[in-house]
């Protein structure tokens, strides 16, 4: 297992530094954006850099989504045969302009998984990280 569980409880609430080494170890999740009250969710792959996340997008929804309003979710997640886990950060979007940032976003050598042209960099600042491991099983029998 990942992660040990207290008193064999299969639910483990991570704490900060066990939910970023899950982030950092990965490099798929869904960001969501909300614009007039309404969620949208992509499919991204990511790169981390110095406890923030780096995305590469193209003109469209994603792009004009961000710039109209920059809070976000991303959420992380794995299964496998024994155990799964969810990561959920919460925070704010931002498109990089400047060169130094620009720069300092490629040097992650984020790629985009599908061959288009992925012009604009997103990097995303956390305001808070959170999330669970799972140790899988079947139902226990309930108590009479």
């Amino acid at each position: 297992m990942m992660f040990e569980h207290a008193d064999g409880n299969p639910v483990l609430n991570l704490d900060d530094e066990q939910a970023w080494q899950l982030i950092e170890a990965t490099q798929h999740g869904r960001l969501v954006v909300t614009v007039a009250g309404e969620p949208d969710i992509f499919p991204v792959n990511y790169a981390v850099g110095g406890r923030k996340l780096y995305l590469r997008t193209a003109p469209g929804n994603k792009l004009a989504e961000l710039t109209i309003n920059s809070k976000v979710l991303f959420e992380t997640d794995g299964i496998l045969s024994e155990e799964a886990w969810s990561v959920v950060l919460r925070g704010n979007a931002r498109i990089l302009q400047l060169s130094g940032d620009i720069a300092a976003a490629e040097a992650l050598g984020l790629k985009s998984w599908v061959p288009t042209l992925k012009d604009f960099y997103v990097e995303i600042e956390p305001t808070s990280v959170t999330g669970r491991h799972f140790e899988l099983g079947e139902q226990p029998e309930r108590e009479i």
